[in-house]
C-alpha cells in the first residue's frame, strides 16, 4: 500500500530508521523471491536483499514519487542482481562428493545450475495476497516452480531480469525498460527469446509434453504419493518407489552437473546411491518451491542417530512423480530441520 507512506518517506529522508523499516518492511518478503527467481540462490537472495535494502536508504532522497515505492525498490533489486550475476562470486560452486556413493552412468548432463538452491515454502505465505499486474503471463505458484526457477538460469541476466519483470510481476513494457535503463524495443526482443527457451524448457520438464504442466499443489492426491515415498523411502523398498515414477521421470542432483533420465536410469541410480547395503533412512516431509519436499536422513554406523543427507523436491502429476531433485548441499536448516534425528522418537 502507498497511501501512508508520505509521511514515513519524509521521516526515513530526515534519518529516521524505524520509519525506513515500516516503509520498506511490507515488500521485503516479495522482493526477496524476486532476487530469488533471477539469482536462483537462496543465500544469494537474501544478499541482494540486504544490499537492495542498504542502497534505497543510502539514495532515498533521489526518489521522487515518480513511479510507486514499490516500482522503486523493484527497479533497485533487479540491478542489484544484474550486478551480482557480473560479479566473480556467481562462478559454479564446487560440488561435494557423494558420500559412499559411485555414480552410474548418466543420460547426460543436467540443466540446473549449480547454484542451485529450493525455496522453502514457508517463506512464500506472504505470496498469497501478491496479485501480479495485468501483463502476467504466469501464476504466482507456477514462477516460484524449481522447473520455472531452472528455466530462468539458462537466460542471459538481462532477458531473465526482463521476463521475470514482465511476465511475472506484471509490469508493462514501458516499465519494464525504465526499471532496466533500456528501450522498448530491446525489451521486447528480449522477451521474445526469453520466453521461447522458458517455454521449451517448461514443456521438456512435463512429462505431458506441455508448455504448462496442470498442477494442483496440495492435494489429496498428493498427500498419498507422499506418504507412498515415505513409506518407500524408510522400508528400502525400491519396487515400491519405482511404482510411483512416470516413465519419463527427470533425477537431477545440484551442484552435480548430471541427469539420469526415464525408469531404468532411476532404478540405477536408487540402487547404487539411496538403496546401498546398510543404508537405512528416516523421513521427515516439508514444502519447497510450492511444492512437496523431504528432509532424507541417513543412519550413521557409528553413532545412534541419523544425519542429513539430502533434500529432495519432487514434482508430481497426477498419481507419479515426473522429477526429483536431490540438493545434497547443506540446505536442511533453511527448512527448519536438524542435522540429525535420533534412532528412536
Amino acid at each position: 500500500m502507498e497511501m501512508d507512506t508520505t509521511d514515513l518517506i519524509a521521516r526515513a529522508r530526515a534519518g529516521d530508521h524505524n520509519a525506513f523499516r515500516d516503509l520498506v518492511q511490507g515488500h521485503s518478503h516479495e522482493l526477496q523471491v524476486h532476487c530469488y527467481r533471477i539469482l536462483g540462490s537462496l543465500q544469494d537472495a537474501e544478499d541482494a536483499l540486504q544490499e537492495t535494502l542498504v542502497s534505497a536508504w543510502r539514495n532515498l532522497g533521489e526518489f521522487g514519487q515518480r513511479s510507486s515505492l514499490r516500482t522503486w525498490l523493484y527497479k533497485i533489486a533487479t540491478n542489484r542482481c544484474l550486478s551480482m550475476l557480473r560479479a566473480d562470486s556467481r562462478r559454479p560452486r564446487i560440488a561435494p562428493p557423494l558420500p559412499e556413493a559411485t555414480l552410474p552412468e548418466p543420460t547426460g548432463a543436467g540443466d540446473a545450475p549449480p547454484w542451485l538452491e529450493p525455496y522453502p515454502d514457508v517463506l512464500l505465505d506472504h505470496l498469497v495476497d501478491q496479485r501480479p499486474g495485468p501483463e502476467a503471463r504466469y501464476e504466482t505458484t507456477e514462477a516460484i516452480s524449481l522447473a520455472f526457477i531452472t528455466a530462468l538460469q539458462l537466460l542471459p541476466p538481462r532477458q531473465r531480469a526482463a521476463l521475470v519483470l514482465r511476465d511475472v510481476l506484471g509490469y508493462h513494457a514501458a516499465e519494464v525498460a525504465q526499471m532496466l535503463d533500456a528501450t522498448q524495443e530491446s525489451v521486447q526482443s528480449a522477451l521474445k527469446r526469453a520466453r521461447a527457451t522458458v517455454d521449451n524448457h517448461l514443456a521438456d520438464s512435463s512429462s505431458t509434453g506441455s508448455r504448462r504442466p496442470g498442477r494442483q499443489p496440495d492435494t489429496a492426491a498428493e498427500h498419498r504419493l507422499v506418504a507412498r515415498l515415505t513409506d518407500a523411502l524408510e522400508r528400502a523398498d525400491l519396487d515400491a518407489l519405482i511404482e510411483l515414477l512416470a516413465t519419463d521421470v527427470r533425477l537431477s542432483m545440484p551442484p552435480v552437473l548430471l541427469e539420469y533420465r526415464g525408469i531404468e536410469s532411476a532404478q540405477r541410480l536408487f540402487a547404487a546411491v539411496t538403496f546401498g547395503p546398510g543404508r537405512t533412512y528416516r523421513v521427515v516431509p516439508t514444502r519447497a518451491n510450492g511444492q512437496p519436499a523431504f528432509g532424507l536422513y541417513l543412519a550413521d554406523a557409528h553413532a545412534s542417530v541419523y544425519r542429513a543427507y539430502a533434500l529432495l523436491v519432487i514434482t508430481t502429476a497426477g498419481d507419479h512423480i515426473t522429477a526429483i531433485t536431490f540438493f545434497i548441499t547443506d540446505v536442511m536448516t533453511r527448512f527448519g530441520l536438524p542435522r540429525t534425528l535420533p534412532e528412536t522418537d
